[in-house]
């Protein structure tokens, strides 16, 4: 099993994206990855 955190917003979710990722159950040290646009 594998969760997704994704945000959309106008301000700052850099919290928002971290959170979510830390609330996912560990998955090991290369299943874990952040992507971040700023459009």
């Amino acid at each position: 099993m594998c969760g997704i955190v994704g945000a959309i917003a106008q301000r700052d979710v850099a919290e928002i994206l971290l959170e979510g990722l830390r609330r996912l159950e560990y998955r090991g040290y290369d299943s874990a990855g952040l992507a971040v646009v700023d459009a």
